[in-house]
């Protein structure tokens, strides 16, 4: 399972055969930071995005989560905090 460094969170993202064998589905999981990397905290547990697309190849299905990750990351830094 391919994974990126997006900022302080550890992306996983992969593609998954379909099970009629007609394609491949974008999975993802975010983990948020950690100190010690053997007790990750996934922050957004690994479940299939992009729910209503299918993909022809297995890179496009991982370069779609890869996609999505770091949109969800960079909506979570753009957030406001509330003081």
């Amino acid at each position: 399972m391919p994974d990126k460094l997006i900022g302080v969170y550890n992306v996983m993202y992969t593609a998954v055969a379909l099970p009629d064998g007609k394609g491949w589905a974008a999975h993802l999981t975010i983990f948020g930071p950690s100190s010690n990397p053997m007790h990750r905290h996934a922050v957004y547990p690994e479940q299939r995005v992009s729910q209503d697309k299918v993909f022809v190849t297995c890179e496009e299905a991982e370069q779609e989560a890869l996609r999505v990750a770091e949109e969800m990351v960079h909506a979570a830094n753009a957030t406001p905090t509330h003081d």
